[in-house]
């Protein structure tokens, strides 16, 4: 069939692989160094990955091309996604993982955490549900992004504010990182991917008071704007002395 589908000019591609992240369907991965079509049958020819490439490689042509499968797109994507969750980046500490954490109820009906030692009942629990953490290491299309609450936070909140775990993490999928010593243009990219990516219910930012901090707000903000992916959204502004100052 006669059809409209991307094609890229290997000369005028740097090898960027930001064409790669903006493909939603996965149909392009970089090649020695340079972006290919993997299969015409994920293509849907739409073009989302043009306006991502910086140096015009990729332009919609039409031409005999086998027909876009969404099934077949469905499958690569959830294959993609077992085998980056499987091993990130060959470090057995980027490992992505869901954390179970054992449970029974109290008389109440309220669930509490089971306790082996008698002495941890004076311990706080971790609220932390997955691995890893950092913004950085954390694979876009991890399986525990799928319909998650999202908590995303300036690295120095977590010891600043006591009840972090509880009044935070608790519930949600937690991203750290420090928007001042990391680059929040890649923070962006991360973020845009993820919203693509996966379903997300809901994003809470919590940031420091200091200025620099407000790098990690920009680079969400951006991301759902740039990836018109809109989800409900809000910030907690935590001062150095451990206080609340501010919530959004």
């Amino acid at each position: 069939m006669k059809r409209k589908i991307i094609s890229i000019d290997e000369n005028k591609c740097n090898g960027c692989g930001l064409c790669v992240k903006a493909c939603h369907e996965g149909a392009i991965e970089l090649i020695n160094g340079k972006a290919k079509l993997v299969s015409d049958q994920y293509c849907d020819g739409l073009g989302d990955c043009l306006p991502a490439c910086p140096t015009d490689a990729i332009k919609i042509i039409e031409r005999e091309a086998e027909g876009y499968n969404e099934e077949a797109v469905k499958r690569r994507i959830e294959e993609s996604k077992k085998k980056q969750d499987s091993l990130a980046c060959g470090c057995p500490g980027t490992m992505a993982k869901m954390i179970q954490r054992s449970s029974r109820q109290n008389e109440e009906g309220n669930i509490i955490v089971a306790k082996e030692n008698p002495l941890d009942e004076y311990k706080t629990e971790s609220e932390l549900r997955q691995w890893p953490v950092q913004i950085k290491l954390i694979n876009g299309r991890a399986s525990y992004l799928e319909n998650a609450d999202l908590l995303i936070a300036a690295d120095c909140t977590a010891y600043a504010y006591a009840d972090f775990h509880k009044d935070f993490i608790k519930g949600r999928i937690t991203m750290v990182g420090c928007p001042k010593l990391d680059d929040n243009e890649y923070y962006k990219e991360k973020f845009i991917e993820i919203l693509s990516s996966n379903n997300i219910r809901s994003i809470k930012v919590v940031r420091m008071s200091v200025p620099c901090c407000t790098g990690i707000v920009n680079s969400v903000k951006r991301a759902m704007l740039e990836s018109n992916v809109i989800v409900p959204y809000s910030e907690v502004i935590i001062d150095t002395d451990g206080k609340i100052i501010k919530e959004i």
